[in-house]
C-alpha cells in the first residue's frame, strides 16, 4: 500500500496511517471492495507496530472507510453513490479477471480503451 509514514513527525503513526489510506480513498485511489493488506502484513511492509496499524483500521472501520470481513479479510467499505460503486466493483471484478488469465495490466488497459471506442 503506497503510504508515508514519517517516524519523526509529531503526528502519531496510526493517524499518519489512517489519513493515508483515507486520503487514498478520497482520491479514488483506493476504490470500494478493494482488499487491503493484513493488519500484520501492512505493519511488515510500512516497519511498524501491528497494534499501530490495527489502532488506524479500527478507527477506519469505525469511520466506514473499511469493513473487515473476517476471515476474508478487510475491504475498502461501499458508499456513498451506488452506482459508483456498482462500477467500482465491477471494475475489480474484471481486472480480478484478466489477470487470472495472465494477461498484463498494460494490455488490460489497451482492452477497456478499445471497448470505449
Amino acid at each position: 500500500m503506497d503510504v508515508h509514514i514519517d517516524s519523526a513527525s509529531k503526528t502519531p503513526l496510526f493517524e499518519q496511517l489512517r489519513a493515508g489510506i483515507l486520503a487514498q480513498v478520497r482520491s479514488g485511489k483506493l476504490i470500494a471492495e478493494t482488499k487491503i493488506p493484513t493488519v500484520r502484513g501492512l505493519a511488515e511492509e510500512l516497519g511498524i507496530a501491528p497494534h499501530t496499524v490495527a489502532k488506524a483500521y479500527k478507527e477506519l472501520e469505525a469511520q466506514g472507510v473499511i469493513e473487515a470481513r473476517g476471515r476474508l479479510g478487510t475491504f475498502i467499505a461501499s458508499g456513498g453513490d451506488p452506482t459508483e460503486d456498482s462500477a467500482a466493483r465491477a471494475a475489480v471484478a474484471y481486472v480480478a479477471e484478466v489477470r487470472a488469465l495472465g494477461l498484463s495490466d498494460d494490455r488490460v488497459r489497451q482492452l477497456v480503451e478499445r471497448a470505449l471506442g
